[in-house]
């Protein structure tokens, strides 16, 4: 295990742009002359210099915790700004930059999500695993030439209810019909040996991306890669120039998403309610509407609208009536519920603090809302 950076400098070709558009968060160094740094995309190009600096022998590698932060994502119910993913990467000899190699390494990564939510499910027993027991593998043509009329996201959608779990390879390349399965950088993932790991995921009625791997470029693919991409130049980079000279062993790898891994096993329908990020007012009314959809499966009309009542009454905190009630200091409320605010009085003050939980009042009707949610009422 390694540590990994949460950001590298600027314009030596180790920031990966991965569908080679998207924008880097940037800051100046003072001590290095104002030089930009990047807060990184993914770490793909610098765990292969990992792999080149440590010397791993083929057959081993190196696994970090990856944590960035993609100014330029389209936010939803699966996409945060905020990334977080274990990641992994592989060294491998030139032998095995093959199809079936990698097949046989997502054999394993799949046994392992399977593993994961069987131990998950014998924790919260509520939860039913439905995983099947084998990963379907196609290629993008392959799947393209099985349904011709849908959009690559839509392909996505019916193979993934139809088998399950897919493992699309082929994900950059040119297909048949001159388009792409989806876009990829050209500079560390060879196009005809990367993949994604997809699920049917039947709470959203969605394939759900876990993991995006693959086998990385070797010379030839990178400057062919290159050249279509219509930038050639950034094989003067030092990352790209390290490759070409023969500097930087062959390798596989690729992340797992934790947060979504996380929503996965524990069926959530957004991404933030396993993680703290920002979203759009618009994406979390969405996500409170399917929610809303989950509570009238299970309550009558007349509970729905009593919560509905509960939710526009306004409680007043003027700091002056908090005052006529004996109060010297107050914390309002927000993110985090009553726990995060009496940890963060007591903290502004380095004090413990004493309380009852049976002594605050919780209204019945949120009650049976964290109940069925599974949610703590007091956070």
């Amino acid at each position: 295990r390694v540590t990994a950076p949460l950001f590298v400098l600027k314009g030596m070709g180790i920031n990966d742009d991965l569908n080679g558009v998207e924008r880097a968060v940037s800051f100046p160094i003072k001590d290095l002359g104002d030089a930009q740094a990047e807060v990184v995309h993914s770490l793909a190009k610098w765990k292969r210099l990992t792999l080149a600096e440590y010397s791993i022998e083929p057959g081993y590698g190196i696994y970090t915790d990856m944590n960035a932060i993609r100014a330029d994502e389209e936010l939803g119910n699966l996409h945060s700004l905020y990334v977080d993913q274990w990641d992994w990467e592989r060294t491998i000899t030139a032998e095995q930059r093959t199809v079936e190699y990698l097949k046989q390494i997502v054999t394993r990564i799949y046994s392992a999500m399977r593993r994961t939510e069987y131990m998950v499910c014998e924790m919260y027993p509520q939860i039913k695993p439905f995983l099947p027991k084998n990963i379907h593998f196609i290629h993008a043509e392959e799947l393209m030439q099985k349904y011709p009329d849908l959009t690559p996201k839509d392909r996505e959608h019916a193979i993934t209810k139809e088998y399950g779990a897919v493992f699309i390879i082929g994900i950059g390349c040119e297909l048949s019909n001159g388009q792409k399965h989806d876009n990829r950088a050209p500079d560390y993932d060879d196009w005809a040996l990367n993949a994604d790991i997809l699920v049917y995921y039947p709470v959203l009625d969605i394939a759900l991306e876990l993991s995006s791997m693959g086998v990385r470029v070797d010379e030839e693919s990178l400057m062919k890669q290159l050249e279509i991409a219509g930038c050639p130049e950034r094989a003067e980079l030092d990352f790209q120039r390290a490759l070409l000279n023969h500097e930087l062993p062959y390798t596989i790898g690729g992340g797992l998403g934790q947060s979504r891994i996380c929503m996965f096993c524990l069926r959530k329908a957004h991404i933030g309610e396993v993680q703290s990020s920002t979203w759009p007012a618009e994406i979390v009314k969405t996500a409170v509407e399917k929610k809303r959809g989950v509570l009238e499966a299970r309550f009558c009309g007349a509970f729905m609208r009593s919560l509905e009542q509960a939710l526009e009454e306004k409680v007043n905190v003027d700091p002056g009536v908090l005052a006529s009630l004996g109060a010297t200091e107050w914390e309002y409320v927000e993110e985090g519920g009553i726990l995060t605010a009496l940890w963060n009085i007591s903290g502004a003050y380095g004090q413990g603090i004493t309380f009852s939980l049976l002594n605050m009042p919780v209204r019945q009707e949120l009650i049976e809302v964290c109940e069925l949610l599974d949610l703590n009422p007091y956070r």
